[in-house]
């Protein structure tokens, strides 16, 4: 980045990022770099700020302070060169619900200006791989949830994207969708891809991810490779995370005594 010390090795390279809605400073000077060909896991406590910072570094959402760059490139204050680079799976699934899911792969790949026969073959192997071939001529509408986030990450990848940053993308998932999910993600990385993951689910984090940020009220408390933060399987990422963001266990101690059978 220009200017902030980012290895030519970073695929997303954030510096002294701020987001304020009012007197709320949601994202607070945070600095984030994430090597090319990871799986960059940004976790956190709801209301930490993950999905905000997301926001910005996908050029969803202008930042007050501080930069981003994805592949070498600026996001701001023109983020359109690198949307054509970036997939994104936000959190908030606006889907075109009148579309069926080949429809909206389809729509998706001629607004990024590919050849509608690219589109169409790269599609038809993303909804097999997905699980979706026997859903395509469906309505999004008429989608699961976990059909949904398939479809969306398929959207997602229709255009090969050189990052891809995924918002909490098993939420609400079944574990048979999970797996797939799972499975198109390491062979998309497998290619040469980087995934930028949030959530605030420690175990699939600890299990998928090779780095991890800690996030807490809208700064990285806590970054690195997850076996050095482990201490190479010595802890669990749950106790990391719950040490940087200033948790602590709770003992019911008396109270609750009502709550039992017998």
């Amino acid at each position: 980045m220009n200017g902030n010390g980012a290895g030519p090795g970073a695929a997303v390279a954030v510096a002294g990022l701020v987001k304020r809605f009012g007197e709320k400073t949601a994202v607070d000077q945070l600095d984030l770099l994430v090597p090319t060909g990871s799986w960059f896991g940004v976790v956190g406590p709801n209301g930490a700020g993950k999905t905000t910072t997301i926001r910005m570094i996908v050029g969803l959402l202008r930042p007050d302070e501080g930069s981003v760059q994805i592949c070498g490139r600026d996001v701001w204050p023109d983020p359109t060169e690198v949307k054509k680079i970036v997939g994104v799976l936000p959190d908030d699934l606006r889907l075109f619900e009148r579309l069926t899911g080949e429809e909206l792969l389809l729509y998706v790949g001629l607004l990024r200006r590919f050849e509608r026969d690219e589109v169409l073959n790269r599609s038809a192997e993303l909804l097999d791989l997905l699980g979706l071939r026997g859903a395509a001529n469906d309505l999004v509408a008429d989608y699961s949830t976990g059909m949904r986030k398939k479809i969306a990450l398929a959207a997602a990848l229709v255009h090969s994207p050189k990052v891809l940053l995924l918002d909490e993308p098993f939420e609400s998932v079944d574990p048979v969708s999970s797996k797939i999910i799972v499975d198109v993600l390491e062979h998309y990385r497998s290619g040469g891809g980087t995934i930028v993951f949030s959530s605030h689910v420690m175990d699939t984090v600890e299990r998928l991810c090779d780095h991890v940020a800690i996030v807490s009220d809208g700064r990285v408390v806590r970054t690195g490779t997850v076996a050095t933060l482990t201490d190479a399987s010595m802890v669990r990422l749950e106790d990391v995370f719950v040490d940087a963001v200033g948790g602590t266990a709770t003992n019911p101690g008396d109270s609750l005594a009502w709550l039992g059978v017998g």
